[in-house]
């Protein structure tokens, strides 16, 4: 076999492989989609008939309504707080190198390896003595734990790619350190910042441990509710607000890629 051959048969197969992975990755979720269009009372697999009769129903149960909602809230201030923590964090350690940047660095990741249940039952201890172990602000401060990481660690990549004589120019001009930040910097860092919002948002919208210890019967999120609904029977309407949750995610990253721009969208990512 030729050199020429042999590298198209490695490249074929490298494609191969990567279909096959992509296929297993996307066949659950297909699955998901497919069930919460089925006019069965149970899910199954293939669909039985299409309807839409579980969207329907879903929006006439005011359980699953104020989940979502709750999911919505709580998503949207986890994002707020990891967004200024982890972007003030990341600006902060600009301009330092050696031994004490790899120590914060390390420190500020430590959250991810900890695991989910050991931070959920200590923050309901901690909470408890407050009050507010069901509350909208536990759940935000439990999942910035997690979320804070990642939008940190994806500023300060973006930090680190910007020129940031930019920013000296704009403050040799007269301009403010703040409104040389609005005006130089963010604008050129619109990529990383979309980038950083949306894995906050999305870490909070997904997880599960934590605010299975944290919620209560007003502050469930949707999957805590899902939890509790799987407990008793397979219940349609969990594929449809999964399916729901899966297409507002969709819709985020495709905004996000159409507002920055796909090629910097890509790149931060």
């Amino acid at each position: 076999m030729s050199c020429l051959a042999e590298r198209r048969l490695r490249r074929w197969l490298f494609r191969a492989v990567v279909a096959a992975l992509f296929g297993l990755l996307v066949l659950p979720l297909a699955i998901v989609v497919s069930t919460a269009f089925d006019a069965s009372s149970v899910v199954t697999f293939p669909p039985t008939a299409l309807s839409t009769r579980w969207i329907g129903e879903l929006f006439r149960s005011p359980t699953w309504l104020r989940s979502l909602l709750n999911s919505l809230v709580v998503a949207s201030g986890t994002t707020l707080v990891s967004m200024v923590v982890g972007t003030t964090a990341a600006l902060a350690l600009q301009g330092y190198d050696g031994r004490f940047r790899t120590v914060v660095v390390g420190l500020a990741v430590l959250p991810l390896l900890v695991p989910g249940v050991i931070i959920g039952v200590t923050l309901l201890t901690f909470f408890s003595r407050f009050g507010l172990q069901q509350s909208y602000a536990a759940l935000v401060l439990a999942h910035s734990l997690w979320a804070t990481p990642l939008t940190f660690s994806v500023m300060q990549s973006a930090f680190a790619r910007f020129d940031w004589r930019l920013h000296e120019a704009a403050l040799d001009l007269g301009a403010s350190r703040v409104k040389a930040f609005r005006t130089v910097v963010v604008p050129e860092l619109r990529a990383g910042l979309a980038v950083a919002a949306l894995v906050g948002f999305i870490v909070s919208l997904q997880e599960f441990v934590m605010a299975l210890f944290l919620s209560g019967p007003d502050t469930r999120t949707v999957p805590v509710e899902a939890w509790n609904s799987l407990r008793q029977s397979l219940d349609p309407l969990v594929s449809v607000v999964s399916t729901i949750l899966l297409a507002a995610v969709v819709l985020l990253v495709v905004s996000a890629g159409a507002l920055v721009g796909l090629d910097r969208f890509a790149a931060e990512t």
